[in-house]
């Protein structure tokens, strides 16, 4: 099969579809209360549907089944992690954020620890965001890059030519209206794309069970889903990503802190306007991914039996991200491609408009209005907001295309997930260690908490696999992506404590 006329026909109405209810699920926007927080309140249910669809995205579309192909289902493991790190970020975090109007989630540690912190806080969550994010968006680009690629109407451009076109498409069409409609129109559409995906995702499993060879068996070792790793060495342990303890444990503070210190999320939440709905919201928005991480593991060993276990290069891939997209695109029946495809902008969209409402109300809040923005009226608030969504829209798509040069120079990658979640991990230690020094310590100041928090990202440079690492006489000391978090915010917390009593 190929992707044909109507798969192509599919993909454009439902664009145009997106562009258009965005716009109309949005309201009046008259203030950054209405851009940012969605005036009055939004069901918790549907800020639950829009964490899940925010947090997963493409990542999980593309590259969760690709983690399960060319491995197996210890993944799981750290989704147990993430449902008790949402539990404690609805019991510890969000009462402190609900003390007062906040925001954004880092004018608590100005309150704490005064401006210098919320502005370290913040701008480390932007360069999360902007790397994090990037991968993301490089991550969507990969089925549309297939489709142009097979389709031929683009067969003399190179797959970098492609990934930026793709990219680049994408980008504008979420803008549209992430720009005109704030955060109201992102999350409903967060709710609406991922009806659509998940459908999808059913979908793409009903025709491998139909199509399924005969003969082909899993091994044991492709369906294990718990890793004890009590046999291996001390370095090994800590620097293999799925046993059970590090992915447990690494996995709940990685929620703690993504869901309890990351604008992204925690607007998401800011957005109910209640405790108890925002409480709700988080912890269901753990139990809902989980399960949506089996799927994507199961749609990935699926795959594996469908191909026989060829590898990506056997299959004329670049990477193993790009083996469901070759699926969709060359084994799904007409109109269903399409559909799938669909599906995948679905999940992209949701993703790229969150990051794009989240990092514009950061900006805006923590960095804009304290210095420039003293004197604005709402309506010259709400139009330099919109003005800053549009150049993040600009600045993540750069970031994109960096990605993309990056995974494609050849050699052995990581799954993108993998990278993803590992650069967010990376940053997302000082920021949790931060604010926990000033949820439970009362006698830091600002003077500690920042010496711990940038104690907390340095001290990272020598534990994880990176340039750091291939300079140290030795071997170094590497821990998985995982403990990242962990380790950090650790740093953060002893060392401003340290600070704060010899001082």
């Amino acid at each position: 099969m190929e992707f044909s006329i109507i798969d192509y026909f599919v993909i454009i109405i439902y664009l145009v579809g997106v562009a258009y209810l965005g716009l109309k699920s949005s309201g009046k926007q008259t203030s950054n209360k209405d851009y940012f927080l969605g005036g009055d309140g939004i069901p918790w249910w549907a800020v639950l549907f829009s964490i899940v669809a925010t947090e997963t995205s493409t990542l999980t579309f593309i590259s969760i089944p690709a983690v399960a192909y060319g491995g197996n289902l210890t993944f799981l493991q750290i989704t147990v992690g993430y449902v008790i790190g949402r539990i404690l970020v609805a019991f510890f975090f969000l009462p402190k954020y609900y003390e007062g109007e906040l925001f954004t989630a880092y004018t608590f540690l100005e309150r704490r620890f005064g401006a210098a912190m919320r502005n370290a806080a913040s701008s480390t969550f932007m360069i999360t965001r902007l790397l994090a994010d990037g991968v993301r968006l490089f991550a969507t680009a990969i089925p549309l890059a297939i489709i142009l690629r097979i389709g031929g109407a683009f067969s003399g451009w190179g797959d970098l030519e492609l990934y930026i076109l793709s990219i680049s498409v994408i980008t504008v069409i979420t803008l549209i209206y992430t720009f005109f409609g704030g955060i109201k129109a992102v999350v409903w559409m967060d709710f609406v794309q991922m009806i659509v995906y998940i459908g999808g995702a059913f979908i793409a499993i009903g025709v491998l069970f139909g199509n399924m060879p005969a003969g082909f068996e899993l091994s044991a070792e492709k369906i294990k889903m718990v890793n004890l790793g009590f046999d291996m060495s001390f370095r090994e342990f800590i620097a293999e990503p799925y046993t059970i303890v590090t992915a447990i444990v690494g996995g709940a503070v990685f929620s703690l802190a993504s869901h309890g210190t990351d604008q992204l999320l925690v607007q998401r939440v800011l957005a109910t306007r209640s405790l108890k709905s925002g409480q709700k919201a988080m912890i269901w928005s753990g139990i809902v991914a989980m399960l949506q991480f089996a799927l994507f593991l199961g749609i990935g060993l699926l795959l594996f039996m469908f191909y026989e276990g060829m590898s990506a290069a056997e299959m004329g891939l670049a990477t193993t991200d790009e083996i469901f997209a070759k699926f969709i695109v060359e084994e799904l029946p007409v109109g269903v491609s399409g559909l799938i495809v669909a599906a995948l902008f679905a999940a992209a969209m949701s993703s790229l408009s969150s990051s794009l409402n989240s990092l514009a109300s950061s900006t805006t809040y923590d960095l804009y209005k304290p210095y420039f923005g003293k004197e604005n009226t709402e309506a010259e608030d709400l139009s330099m907001s919109r003005k800053i969504t549009m150049g993040w829209g600009v600045i993540l798509t750069v970031s994109a295309i960096f990605f993309a040069v990056l995974q494609l120079q050849g050699g052995e990658r990581p799954a993108i997930v993998e990278l993803g979640l590992g650069i967010a991990s990376y940053t997302y230690g000082g920021l949790l260690g931060a604010f926990l020094l000033g949820m439970f310590f009362d006698k830091p100041d600002k003077t500690d908490a920042i010496i711990g928090f940038f104690c907390g990202l340095i001290a990272l440079l020598f534990m994880v696999q990176g340039p750091v690492q291939n300079i140290l006489p030795g071997d170094g000391l590497a821990i998985a992506w995982p403990l990242y978090t962990l380790v950090g915010s650790l740093i953060v917390v002893l060392t401003g404590l340290a600070s704060s009593f010899i001082r």
